[in-house]
Formats: structure tokens, sequence, C-alpha cells
């Protein structure tokens, strides 16, 4: 066992951990407030979810190359550039909002130089937790589950401090996200050491001939992660994008007290989070037992949500659920991908299933302002559907057997 997996200090563990809280930060803070935007700016529910929209687009595009950047050149070459594009896209965003008569496209633009941030920071962390514990799978595993944590405890976080920000200066959010990554910038750099290479960076062919390698041997599982990844991120971000126009409009919740309604369900999902990250401890038998009971209660329970939408305790109830099972199954896929990839394409693969996940972050709130209109019950069980379907696959393609003898052969 690697004797480096010792001399990760504390802080520089809470420093990894700031990048997802702050990027999750800086596009959930934004959801309980695009009511307030809608009015403030004169733009429809449809172009509200573009703001959101916008950050993942740009993510979904730039982070496989900001993968293989930083197989090539190092994982902190790349996150702190990159925090500094978010960084700028926050103070965009916020000035547009605040001098500008008609701030929609600016803030589009400060939108999609976050997303650039984001592609460059918040996936990399995933590579970089493998290399820093590199043969020590129960430690790698905990400390994904506390990156997780740390990313879905965010989401607890950001109604909250995005209605309260809103509530002081309707604008107030934007310039908090460049506040926050001057902070994690300033962790990275003093506190994460990252492990010294001893050898050579791949070159760029040899890398494609890899990278084409490894989806050939191994794409029936890592396609079956991905696209669990990007299921369950449009599950949440579509529910949440859901919720947040539903507690106004149907329950008159609005301001700070829509804020911690709507933290109900993902406090749910941060504890499933941190739990499940402690429990998996690098055994791949856990990792599938999970992601199957995961699916299952995900998709026995979100189509429940549009049948509920005006019963707000059942509505909490139905929502918690799915949240746990998120919040569960997450860490499980983190943990897969991260502890079976060899390290000069760990960097790679994780970024093609962080672009993954964007890939629902950016489709959930567009495609649920269209089926609030007149297809809410329908897009849940064709949720539901999906759910099921992804279940088969992972019994299906995730072979414990075979991905262990792999794994040997490396």
């Amino acid at each position: 066992m690697d004797k480096s997996a010792d001399k990760v200090s504390v802080w520089c563990i809470v420093s990894l951990a700031s990048i997802p809280l702050i990027m999750t930060l800086g596009n959930s803070m934004l959801i309980p407030v695009l009511p307030l935007l809608e009015d403030k700016v004169g733009i429809t529910s449809f172009q509200s979810s573009m703001i959101i929209t916008s950050y993942s687009v740009a993510a979904i595009f730039l982070i496989p190359v900001a993968g293989y950047l930083s197989d090539r050149f190092g994982r902190k070459m790349v996150i702190l550039p990159s925090l500094v594009f978010a960084l700028i896209g926050g103070l965009i965003a916020g000035f547009a909002s605040w001098k500008m008569d008609d701030p929609y496209m600016m803030i589009i633009i400060g939108r999609v130089l976050q997303g650039i941030g984001a592609a460059g920071a918040m996936p990399i962390v995933l590579p970089l937790v493998g290399d820093l514990y590199k043969d020590d799978g129960e430690k790698s595993s905990k400390c994904l589950g506390i990156i997780e944590t740390s990313n879905t405890f965010g989401k607890v976080l950001a109604p909250i401090l995005g209605s309260a920000f809103a509530a002081i200066l309707w604008f107030l959010p934007f310039f908090s996200i460049s506040a926050l990554s001057v902070i994690s910038f300033v962790l990275i750099f003093f506190f994460v050491k990252v492990p010294k290479e001893k050898d050579e960076p791949v070159k760029f062919k040899v890398f494609i001939k890899n990278t084409k390698k490894i989806f050939a041997s191994e794409g029936k599982w890592l396609y079956t992660v991905f696209l669990n990844g990007v299921l369950v991120m449009l599950v949440l971000f579509s529910m949440l994008f859901f919720l947040s126009e539903n507690l106004e409009k149907t329950h008159d919740i609005e301001g700070i007290k829509k804020g911690f309604v709507l933290a109900i369900p993902l406090l749910f999902l941060c504890i499933a989070s941190f739990l499940s990250g402690r429990k998996i401890k690098g055994e791949l038998k856990t990792i599938k037992r999970i992601m199957v009971i995961c699916l299952i209660a995900m998709s026995a329970s979100v189509v429940f949500v549009g049948f509920t939408s005006k019963n707000l305790i059942l509505l909490l109830i139905v929502t918690s659920i799915v949240g746990i099972a998120i919040g569960a199954l997450l860490p499980a896929l983190d943990a897969i991908i991260t502890e079976n990839i060899e390290k000069e394409l760990r960097g790679t693969v994780s970024s093609f299933y962080s672009s993954a996940r964007f890939i629902g972050v950016a489709a959930g709130p567009p495609l649920m302002s269209i089926a609030m209109k007149d297809f809410l019950n329908g897009s849940y069980i064709i949720a539901t559907v999906l759910g099921v379907i992804l279940t088969f696959m992972v019994f299906k393609f995730i072979n414990v057997e075979e991905i262990e003898e792999s794994n040997q052969k490396d």
C-alpha cells in the first residue's frame, strides 16, 4: 500500500471538497431565484431555465478537454485557472444584472464562463482523489464520499443561501459565486500537494489509442455508469426546477421560506450520500448492490412527484425519497469510475462521466419548463421507465468478476 495515502492532510481534503461545494452553489443557488429573475429581467420560464442550462452546456463540451489536460499537465495546473474563469463569469453576470437595462445575454455569457470554470475544476477532483490515495481503495472511497457529500451539501445550502442573498439584492447570488471561487482558489493553492510524477506524460497519439482501448474493453460497464449519471442529474434538476416553480405558484411559498422548504429533500440527499460513501469501502459487490437498490427506489418514487404536487406534505415526502435514492447512488458511481480505471486515463474517463452528469443538469430545467404545461405526470412516468431500464443494464453489464479480473491484468 502506498504510504502517501496516510500523508493526505485534513486541509487538503477540505480544499478538495470546497470545489464541488462552490461549483454546486454556483448552479443550484440560482434555482430558487429563477421566478424572481423572470420578473426582474422580463423573461419567460424557458428563458430562465437557460440560465442553468448555459452553465452546464459549456461544461459538457469542455470537461473531456480538461480531463486530458489534467492527465497531461497535472490536476492543479488545470483547476486553478478554471476557478479564475468561474470568478470572472460571476462578476460579468452580476455587473450586467446590476447596471444594464436588458442584462439577459450578458448573464448567459457570464454563466458560460462559469461553466468553463466548472469544466476544469469540479471533474478533476475525482481523479485527483485517486492519485492521492493510489492503492488504498477504502480510504479513496471514504474521501470520494466526503467529496460527493460536499457536492450534495452544496445543494442543501444553495436554495437557502440563494433566497437569502436575493432577498438583499436580487443579483447578489452572481457576485457571491465569485467570492466563493476566490476562497477555493486560495485553499487549493496552499493546501493541495499533488504527488510528483515519475513517468513522462502520455503523448496525445498514445492517449487516443489508450482511450479507445479502455472504452473497447470496459465500454459496457462504463456506458452504463455514464447513463446513470445522466439520468440521476436529469431527474434531480428537473425536480428542483419544478419544486421551485410549484412552491410559489401552487403553495404561495416565496423568499427565504421557499429556500428552506427546497432544502428538505436535498438534506436527505446529502445525508444519504455521506452514509453511502462510508459504506462502499472500495468493494465492487457493495457498489453494485447500492446502485441496484437506489435505482429501484428512485424509479418507484419519482413517478408520484407530479401526482402529489398539490399536497405539500406528500410532495416533500416523495421528493425526499427520490433525494435519498440519488444521494446514495452518486458516491457509488464516483467510486466505480475512480477505482477501476488506470491512473493514466483516470482523469479522462472521469471527465467523460462528469460530462455525462452535466448533460442531465443541462437538460432537466428546460425539459421540465415544457413538461409542466401539459405533460407533468407523463414526464415522471418516463423517468420511472428509464430507471427500470437502467436497473436491468446494471444487472447485465456491471459484472464484478470481469471488472476485478481486468484490474488484476492491469
